[in-house]
């Protein structure tokens, strides 16, 4: 498991949302060896991660890739969802 890029995510998205006591951050790994992480946060929260026009969570994804590059990452996959 990759857990520095799980901690690195959990903190991105919980410095965002409302309750981030309910942030949860699953990895799993995907066709051709891609890693997937699913991050999940409350319903209520989901337009402040998703953000206008999508650009917020583009910008997470952005960046999530960027710091699993640094790691020796280069296939990763992003979904975000709610509960």
């Amino acid at each position: 498991m990759h857990e520095e890029l799980i901690i690195f995510t959990e903190n991105l998205i919980k410095s965002l949302v409302k309750e981030p006591d309910m942030v949860k951050v699953q990895e799993f790994m995907g066709d051709d060896e891609t890693i997937q992480l699913e991050i999940i946060v409350q319903d209520d929260d989901m337009g402040a991660v998703i953000g206008r026009g999508g650009k917020m969570i583009q910008a997470i994804r952005t960046l999530i890739q960027a710091a699993a590059y640094n790691m020796g990452l280069n296939r990763i996959r992003i979904n975000v969802d709610s509960f």
